[in-house]
């Protein structure tokens, strides 16, 4: 498809849009909110102490702290008086100080703390489009009639007149907020009247590719729409068998796909689109140079499609070479957390296993994604969870590919209650009804944060996020 030569002046639309303790059952100790809620509870398999906390105009911060770390209104990170971001100090994985092992973040644990998400102002945006005034193919439309969506979210509704216009486009969005049918649903009404066209979608890890895919596929049914993914993990054969029948989108993590450019089994000059989603995560892992390799690969005439959740300067960097007078969307939550309870658990040295039981076995924890620092402690943490009655799975680097896929489909379709996971599960996984996310180890920087509790919480629904700390 030619591309005008005569391109719209960037101009930015905004909205405001281990397992190493032997004692399983000990006490643990929780922060509250007010002074008012302090007081003595019971717990299923032991006690834990409410703690009186203050706050005040920033919902996260401690008023009675000076100097400490804490969250702005809008969710980054300050400090009265001194820098920002994460420090770390010396500690050993099972969270007793000293200087071997992994080092922990230090922080102030009121940071974790928000009981009353719903006081927060919360924006909300009046849509100016539904579904039918784009006038997508009628079989498109039905499909997402079928699916009860009529109104689109703030990111679709600002980003898909872009993209149908033929505009590069800059996507600033966080998890769950409708990104990926925001750039899909376009693409596939581009490719429907023009069905030449061959869409490059890059991805940082296995499963969100995957989950792109079946996504792609629920809003395809009834068109001859073909796609393939290429991702690492899994034997290169059948990927290449099916790159030589026609597809009209490649989805994959850019090590593979640049692995097979360089072999000449995938085509770039074909190349119409190329969305990078969740390009932030890319270039945190490392794939600056295949993405950049990648891009340099397909033509000039090009449409980019960039989605990040964050636009550092290696993001704009990368923004800057490849992409062609791109127009800005910002959709940002106020609260980056808004609609997620969070809170801390306290524990000491020997009872951390059983504060993680006594947070599972709540009847209010109905499916929960832990987070831990290590490959084999995530594992291990796993088969000691199913070994006390709680059907777990866990997700890390070091499993294979259809390990990873059969542990996230038996907790996406209710088999396990639980979750096990690394960071690799922080970003770009979707799964319905995640009640609760535990971080059983300190996540590394806030963004870190950020990723993980936005597992619950997703869309119009609430959740809740619960923060191990040792006791000091």
């Amino acid at each position: 498809m030619e591309r005008s030569q005569s391109r719209p002046t960037r101009r930015t639309t905004t909205s405001s849009s281990r397992t190493s303790s032997t004692n399983r059952t000990g006490n643990y100790k929780k922060r509250s909110s007010s002074p008012a809620s302090g007081g003595e509870s019971t717990s299923k398999t032991g006690s834990y102490t409410k703690r009186p906390f203050s706050t005040s105009s920033s919902r996260y911060a401690n008023s009675n702290s000076k100097g400490k770390r804490k969250f702005s209104s809008q969710g980054n990170f300050s400090r009265d008086g001194q820098s920002s971001g994460f420090r770390t100090r010396g500690a050993s994985r099972n969270g007793r100080g000293g200087g071997g092992g992994r080092k922990q973040p230090s922080f102030d644990p009121s940071m974790f703390i928000n009981k009353n998400p719903s006081e927060g102002v919360v924006d909300v945006y009046n849509a100016k489009h539904t579904f039918k005034d784009f006038k997508f193919d009628p079989i498109l439309t039905g499909t997402l009639d079928g699916m009860g969506i009529e109104t689109p979210s703030p990111i679709q509704d600002m980003v898909i007149p872009e993209i149908m216009k033929g505009n590069d486009v800059i996507g600033i969005a966080e998890t769950g907020t409708g990104k990926t049918a925001a750039f899909l649903l376009p693409i596939i009404e581009k490719t429907l009247k023009e069905y030449s066209r061959q869409t490059l979608i890059l991805t940082p890890t296995r499963e969100l590719a995957i989950q792109i895919e079946q996504e792609l596929w629920k809003l395809v049914k009834g068109h001859q729409i073909f796609s393939v993914t290429v991702v690492g993990g899994v034997p290169k054969r059948p990927q290449i068998m099916k790159l030589k029948k026609k597809n009209h989108f490649i989805i994959g993590t850019p090590g593979r796909i640049l692995d097979l450019i360089n072999t000449g089994d995938i085509k770039t000059e074909k190349v119409t689109t190329v969305v990078l989603d969740e390009a932030d995560r890319m270039l945190d892992m490392g794939f600056i140079s295949d993405m950049r390799a990648i891009l340099k690969n397909t033509p000039k005439d090009r449409e980019t499609l960039f989605f990040s959740a964050t636009m550092d300067a290696r993001t704009k960097g990368l923004v800057n070479e490849f992409m062609n007078d791109p127009v800005t969307v910002s959709v940002r939550k106020t609260d980056a957390s808004g609609s997620i309870k969070q809170d801390v658990a306290y524990y000491n040295h020997s009872n951390k296993y059983g504060t993680l039981l006594n947070l599972l076995n709540d009847d209010d924890c109905t499916r929960a994604i832990v987070f831990g620092a290590m490959k084999h402690s995530v594992g291990n943490l796993a088969r000691d969870l199913c070994k006390n009655g709680i059907k777990a799975e866990s997700i890390h680097g070091n499993k294979t590919h259809p390990q990873r896929q059969r542990a996230l489909k038996a907790f996406k379709s209710g088999q396990v209650k639980v979750l096990v996971a690394t960071d690799v599960a922080a970003r770009g996984i979707h799964v319905d009804d995640v009640s609760h996310v535990i971080n059983y180890d300190l996540p590394q920087t806030q963004d870190d944060y950020i990723h993980r509790i936005g597992r619950t919480g997703r869309g119009a629904k609430r959740g809740e996020a619960v923060t191990l700390v040792q006791e000091r």
